[in-house]
C-alpha cells in the first residue's frame, strides 16, 4: 500500500445479467465489458461472489463457478485490469442474497428481504460471525477461491463482504474482531493477497460492532461507501462533500489507508426505456441529469484524492436491461436501474467520457495527525453517540471548508 497512485475503479455487474450472471455466465459478455473499461481508463473492478451460487451447500464450493471466476481473472489480466472479488455476497442493492443453509426458520421483518433458492422471504439470517458451521463454511470458500487464484496477476485484493452489517450484526465487538481475524488470516494463508471489508456509512452512523479500528487491525486497508441521498442528516441529497467527509472520519478512526469503494448517483435515462411519471413518483431517491452526475463524479474524485483516499470506485458499471426490471432487486428499487457509467445499451454516459479524458490525480498523503477541524473530537468516544457525532462533525467540516475558501 505504499504507492501514491490514486485508483479509479468500478463495481461490476453485467448489464443483461445483474446479480444472476454466475447462473448464466457468458465469457464473451465479460470480455466485451472489460475491454470497454480498459478503453475508458477504468482499471480496477470489484466483483461479487454471490454466496448461494458459489456455495450451494456449506461443504460444497461450485467447481463451475470457480472455473467462471478464473475465466474472469484471465480476461481482467488480458485487458490489464485489477480485480477485487467480494466474498459472501450478501447484501446487494436493497436485498440480502443468502444460501438456504445460512437462514433461520424464524422470520425477521427487517429492512431488507432475503433472496434464496429463487424466492423472496423475510427469514432471519443466522449469525455467520459466530456459529461454528457458518465459520467453517466461510473459511472453505476463501480457501477454495484463494487457492484457485493464488499468484494470479489480476488480483488486487479480496473483500470479506459487502455491507455485511445489513445482513447480520455481530453480538459484540469481540465477536466481530474474531471473525475478521479468522477470515483475514485465511486469505493470507490461501493466497497472500491484500484483504479488506466493504463498510458503509451506516457502520459509522450506528455501533454495529465492527469499527474501522477493528478492520484496520486485521485488514490491509479500510473501505467506505457513501451516498448523501441515503443519509437523513444531510440536507442536500447531492452534497458531494459528504464523500470526503466520510472518508476522513474513517481514516481518522482507523489510522490506516482508506479506499472509497462505492460512490455514485443515478441518472435520468436518455434512451428507451425512459422513466415514466409513475416510476418517478415511486423512486426511493432523486435521479439527476447525466451532466449533473458527471460534475458530481469530477468533484468527488478530486476531493477524495485531496482528502487522502487511496482511490474512488464508482457504483456501478451499467444501467440494467429492461428484462431485469421485474426481478429482485430492481422491481422494488427502481433507482438501482440507473446508476451505471454506461447506458443499458452499453454506450458511455457523459461521466464515462469524462473519465476517459481524466488525468489521474495523485493522492495527498494523509498526515498521521488529525485534520485541524477534528482536534476537538475524541475518536475513543465516537461510538458513544455516533450519529449525533457525525452531524456535529459534518457541520464543523463544512464551516472549515468555508475558511479554506477565504
Amino acid at each position: 500500500m505504499s504507492s501514491n497512485e490514486f485508483t479509479f475503479g468500478v463495481n461490476y455487474w453485467p448489464i443483461n445479467k445483474a446479480m444472476y450472471w454466475w447462473q448464466d455466465f457468458d465469457p464473451d459478455e465479460v470480455e466485451e465489458d472489460f475491454k470497454k473499461l480498459a478503453e475508458f481508463n477504468i482499471n480496477y473492478v470489484r466483483i461479487f461472489l454471490t454466496w448461494e451460487d458459489f456455495q450451494p451447500e456449506p461443504n460444497l464450493i461450485s467447481t463451475n463457478k470457480i472455473g467462471y471466476l478464473c475465466q474472469v481473472a484471465d480476461l481482467a489480466l488480458k485487458y490489464k485490469l485489477k480485480l477485487m472479488p467480494t466474498f459472501f455476497c450478501g447484501h446487494m442493492s436493497g436485498a440480502n442474497w443468502m444460501p438456504y443453509w445460512a437462514l433461520d426458520t424464524k422470520l425477521d421483518k427487517s429492512r431488507f428481504p432475503v433472496y434464496s433458492q429463487n424466492r423472496v422471504s423475510y427469514q432471519k439470517i443466522r449469525n455467520f460471525y459466530k456459529e461454528a458451521d457458518l465459520l467453517e463454511a466461510q473459511v472453505l470458500q476463501i480457501e477454495k477461491v484463494g487457492q484457485s487464484l493464488k499468484g494470479h496477476a489480476a488480483i488486487y485484493a479480496y473483500d470479506l463482504g459487502n455491507e455485511s452489517s445489513n445482513c447480520h450484526i455481530p453480538t459484540d465487538r469481540l465477536e466481530g474482531q474474531r471473525w475478521l481475524e479468522i477470515m483475514s488470516n485465511t486469505v493470507k494463508k490461501s493466497s497472500h493477497d491484500l484483504v479488506t471489508l466493504g463498510m458503509h456509512a451506516e457502520d459509522l452512523e450506528e455501533d454495529r460492532h465492527i469499527w474501522p479500528q477493528d478492520v484496520a487491525k486485521y485488514c490491509d486497508f479500510v473501505v467506505m461507501h457513501g451516498y448523501p441521498f441515503y443519509l437523513d442528516w444531510v440536507e442536500d441529497p447531492f452534497d458531494v462533500w459528504v464523500l470526503p467527509f466520510l472518508g476522513i472520519i474513517t481514516l481518522w478512526l482507523a489510522d490506516k489507508p482508506v479506499l472509497f469503494q462505492e460512490f455514485g448517483a443515478p441518472s435520468i435515462p436518455t434512451i428507451s426505456p425512459y422513466i415514466t411519471s409513475d416510476e418517478k413518483a415511486n423512486l426511493k431517491c432523486p435521479i439527476w441529469s447525466e451532466e449533473l452526475v458527471k460534475d458530481y463524479y469530477q468533484k468527488a474524485i478530486k476531493e477524495l484524492a485531496k482528502a487522502g483516499m487511496i482511490g474512488a470506485w464508482g457504483w456501478c458499471f451499467g444501467d440494467y436491461s429492461l428484462k431485469l426490471w421485474d426481478q429482485v432487486p430492481l422491481k422494488e428499487n427502481l433507482h438501482e436501474r440507473y446508476f451505471g457509467l454506461f447506458k443499458s445499451n452499453g454506450k458511455p454516459k457523459l461521466v464515462t467520457q469524462y473519465l476517459q479524458k481524466m488525468i489521474k490525480p495523485v493522492i495527498i498523503t494523509a498526515s498521521n495527525k488529525a485534520p485541524q477541524w477534528l482536534s476537538m473530537f475524541n475518536r475513543e468516544e465516537f461510538y458513544l453517540n455516533p450519529k449525533e457525532n457525525l452531524k456535529t462533525m459534518f457541520n464543523t467540516y463544512k464551516e472549515y471548508l468555508k475558511t479554506e475558501e477565504i
